[in-house]
């Protein structure tokens, strides 16, 4: 039956990626996939990893920094990275020279070199990922595997299909006894529970900087129709206290133009001074932009209070730990349901509807600073990685 399911997958997606190739030339073009779309489905620039080495794979530029205490354990020469998005790029890139895009499926039958280890991040079900890294000689990890509440029903529908993928996963390193329980259903083996890789060890500002008078309010990781909430909030804010400054932070750079853009009027609307973090980093300004990447953690640490995005709108929230080991006052939305084990794990962040974060950032004094109350602990994958070494 694998055998069969393998060759018709294999087949199933070479049809998929003949179809789609006219397609994915003409979105190359577009400077969101610039780099990507030509590394990912045509091989541009994008020639296979050193064999033999510890590979890891992630997704997003939060996947890409949550690996890092693992990839500082291990020596330079073995590291091997890759990932499907520029911001994820942007980080893995640092680690080693040995970074790539991750080929379309089909094309890893050409692409993909034997290696010691292959980890995952989170949910990352390529089936032929897993498939051809096992009979290459890879032992496989799923790590920081996750299964949240909205997508479980979805995975359950096709569990037949995720049933032999994981008979490619030598382990699976679950964020919580739900994920396992849900995971094992789908067909996981060797299921241990460790917590969220990104509570182990948080990272550090890059750099200390000069903390403005007054209050600074950081919106953080905000997305499409989340901006301008945390514009209003901070106006009225503003009105009520009057030294208060706003550093709004876009997830995605994509996104960049369209919120300087968004923030000029608003400031200019109501009397206000605007700049963009990029052309002086310093905070000068009521409202600044910040249109570069891997600031956040920085500009945490000067922060009185963050409101944190992706969660307004259903998004699934992002880390509140990186805000939290700084004591910061957090608010966040209710759609925090890929977030669920940290939020659980930070005492003092206020969930409240779009609706109401006005009235609940006025009422901020009322707030309790964040406090993180638990840590993961990742020696079990640092002592499977070291058998393989």
């Amino acid at each position: 039956m694998k055998y069969l399911f393998f060759f018709l997958y294999s087949a199933v997606s070479f049809l998929i990626y003949l179809i789609a190739f006219p397609f994915l030339f003409l979105f190359s073009f577009k400077s969101k996939y610039r780099q990507s779309i030509p590394a990912r489905f045509f091989l541009w620039k994008n020639r296979p990893l050193k064999a033999d080495g510890i590979w890891f794979h992630s997704c997003s530029f939060g996947e890409a920094k949550a690996i890092k205490p693992l990839v500082d354990l291990l020596p330079k020469e073995v590291l091997r990275m890759s990932t499907t998005t520029q911001t994820g790029f942007s980080v893995i890139s640092e680690y080693t020279q040995e970074s790539r895009y991750l080929p379309f499926e089909p094309l890893l039958f050409f692409w993909l070199k034997p290696q010691k280890m292959l980890l995952v991040m989170e949910a990352e079900f390529w089936y032929l990922l897993f498939t051809l890294a096992k009979r290459r000689g890879a032992k496989t990890l799923l790590i920081n595997a996750r299964m949240s509440d909205r997508s479980f029903p979805k995975y359950q529908k096709i569990a037949w299909f995720y049933r032999q993928i994981f008979k490619y996963i030598d382990e699976v390193y679950a964020q919580t006894q739900t994920d396992k329980e849900r995971l094992e259903l789908l067909g996981a083996k060797n299921v241990t529970v460790t917590g969220n890789i990104k509570l182990s060890v948080l990272p550090k500002p890059a750099k200390q900087l000069p903390k403005p008078e007054g209050m600074l309010v950081c919106g953080a990781s905000t997305h499409e129709g989340e901006e301008m909430l945390i514009l209003n909030a901070y106006l009225a804010l503003k009105e009520q206290e009057g030294d208060v400054k706003l550093l709004l932070v876009p997830r995605h750079p994509e996104r960049f133009d369209k919120v300087i853009q968004m923030s000029e009027n608003f400031a200019k609307a109501h009397k206000l001074s605007m700049q963009e973090y990029s052309e002086h980093r310093e905070i000068v300004s009521d409202i600044t932009v910040v249109d570069v990447l891997g600031e956040l953690v920085t500009l945490y640490a000067i922060s009185d209070l963050v409101i944190l995005g992706g969660a307004f709108e259903p998004i699934g929230g992002h880390n509140a730990a990186e805000a939290a080991q700084f004591g910061c006052k957090i608010v966040s939305g209710k759609y925090y349901f890929n977030q669920k084990d940290i939020f659980s794990a930070i005492e003092g962040i206020a969930i409240v509807e779009a609706s109401n974060l006005s009235k609940r950032v006025l009422q901020h004094a009322l707030l309790k600073p964040a406090k993180i109350k638990i840590r993961t602990d990742i020696t079990p994958m640092i002592e499977s990685i070291k058998k393989v070494l």
